[in-house]
C-alpha cells in the first residue's frame, strides 16, 4: 500500500510502480478508500477492486512469480483508524510513505481544495478554524465505521503534515521492517535511486518505467505570506524534531533557522 501522505507526490510513484509487470494496481483507480471511508462495505467490496489472480498473472507473462497487489490511497496514513484495521485484517502488508516539507504540503493541500471548489476560506482563515471544525470528528469516526468527516479529511490541512504522530503508530503496529519512508524533495530531484529502495523493499527485480518518472498533479509554486510561513515553521518544529529521530536521519526540508524564505538579507 501507498499510503500518502496527501500532495507529496505519490501519483508519480505509484504510476511508475503499476507499469513494473509484478504489480497488480486495483482495476478501476489508484486509491480503493476501503480501509478508511468504505471499511462498513466489507471484504467483498474490497476484493472486487483488484484483478483476479489469473488476470494477473496473465498480465506479469511470469508463471515463476507471483504478482504483488497494490493500492494508492493516501488517507490510510491520516485516518484514525486505518492502520488498525489493516492490521486485524491484512497483517503483513508492506507500506510505502511519501512525505514532503511539511509546510508547503499543507499550503498545496488549501490551494488543491479551493481549485476543487471545495473550499472558499483563505489558508490563513482555515488554519485557524481547524481546531473548531474538527471539533468532535475523530469520536465520530471511530464510532460509526460509515461516517465521513470532511473536516477531518479536507480542513486539517496542519494536522495532516504532523507526520510523525501517524507513523509511529505504523511503526508500531507492523514494525519497520514492514514500512518504507521517502521524501517528494529527493525523490523529484532523482527518482531512480528511491525507485529502486522501493523495488528492493518489495523484493522486486529491477525494472524501469517505459513512461520515466513524471511529475503528476504538481501544483504551481505559490507565495506564503512570511509571517503565516514562520508560524508554521514554529508549530511544525517538534514534530520534525521527532520525526527525525524516529527514522534516524535529517529532513530535507528547512527548519524556522534555516528557511530561505524567512532569511532578511543583512544590510549593506
Amino acid at each position: 500500500m501507498l499510503i500518502g501522505g496527501n500532495r507529496c507526490g505519490t501519483t508519480a510513484l505509484h504510476r511508475a510502480l503499476i507499469e513494473h509487470p509484478l504489480v497488480a494496481p486495483p482495476v478501476l483507480h489508484k486509491g480503493v478508500n476501503y480501509f478508511d471511508v468504505n471499511y462498513h462495505r466489507g471484504p467483498d467490496w474490497y476484493a472486487g477492486h483488484f484483478p483476479t489472480r489469473v488476470g494477473a498473472r496473465l498480465r506479469s507473462g511470469q508463471r515463476d512469480r507471483r504478482p504483488l497487489v497494490m493500492e494508492a490511497t493516501g488517507y490510510y496514513l491520516d485516518h484514525p483508524a486505518a492502520a488498525a484495521r489493516i492490521q486485524r485484517d491484512l497483517p503483513d502488508t508492506k507500506f510505502v510513505v511519501m512525505l514532503r516539507d511539511p509546510v508547503e504540503r499543507a499550503h498545496s493541500a488549501h490551494r488543491h481544495n479551493v481549485a476543487r471548489g471545495m473550499e472558499h476560506l483563505s489558508f490563513e482563515e482555515v488554519i485557524d478554524l481547524e481546531a473548531e471544525r474538527n471539533a468532535g470528528e475523530v469520536e465520530r469516526m471511530l464510532a460509526d465505521a460509515s461516517y465521513e468527516s470532511w473536516a477531518h479529511r479536507h480542513a486539517s490541512p496542519v494536522r495532516r503534515s504532523q507526520y510523525v504522530d501517524r507513523l509511529e503508530e505504523y511503526f508500531e503496529r507492523f514494525g519497520r521492517d514492514q514500512v518504507l519512508v521517502l521524501f517528494s524533495e529527493e525523490y523529484s530531484e532523482r527518482p531512480e535511486p528511491d525507485f529502486d529502495r522501493v523495488l528492493e523493499f518489495l523484493d522486486l527485480p529491477p525494472f524501469r518505467p517505459e513512461a520515466g518518472f513524471g511529475r503528476w498533479n504538481a501544483s504551481p509554486p505559490a507565495d506564503l505570506a512570511p509571517a503565516t510561513r514562520r508560524r508554521l515553521r514554529e508549530h511544525y518544529q517538534p514534530f520534525d524534531e521527532r520525526l527525525a529521530e524516529l527514522l534516524g536521519r535529517p529532513l530535507p526540508w528547512p527548519d524556522v533557522d534555516s528557511d530561505p524564505a524567512l532569511t532578511v538579507p543583512a544590510m549593506s
